[in-house]
């Protein structure tokens, strides 16, 4: 078993054990989406962590995804349930990105992909591609392509 499910299979225990519903039934749910990966497919395999992370990630992005829905609808309690939920799916991540460290990488990139040829605004597909692999679960692929276009059109 992976470090990082098997800190999730530890937390969840603590968090039946401490009666925390909130935290019991967000890691019971991310670890089914995890069991559900590791079925996918033709074979079943064990995730690495990489892989595991990137769940996570996805399941924290629905909750965000879902609360703005929520509060949009006028449901704020459940708005603020599906808030702490990703909040504490967070704490599993690598810590995000600051504006100035993306900012910083994307400049390099930017840098990169002009010695390479590629300019203005054309240029994005060829600095998200160096871009990408850097920021990797550190940034929003939303947030990523922002500060790009900021930097291609400035």
């Amino acid at each position: 078993m992976t470090t990082l499910k098997s800190k999730l299979h530890d937390d969840l225990t603590a968090a039946i054990k401490a009666r925390d519903e909130l935290r019991s039934s967000t890691l019971r749910l991310t670890l089914t989406a995890i069991a559900k990966e590791e079925v996918a497919g033709d074979a079943a395999r064990e995730l690495s962590d990489a892989e595991v992370e990137k769940i996570i990630a996805r399941e924290a992005k629905k909750r965000r995804e879902a609360a703005e829905a929520f509060a949009q609808g006028g449901r704020a309690e459940q708005a603020e349930r599906e808030r702490a939920e990703g909040e504490l799916l967070a704490d599993y991540l690598p810590k995000q990105l600051t504006d100035d460290e993306l900012d910083g990488l994307v400049a390099e990139a930017v840098e990169e992909a002009k010695a390479g040829g590629a300019e203005g605004p054309r240029a994005m597909g060829a600095v998200m591609k160096i871009v990408n692999p850097k920021v990797a679960g550190r940034a929003e692929g939303g947030r990523v392509a922002a500060a790009v276009k900021r930097r291609l059109a400035g």
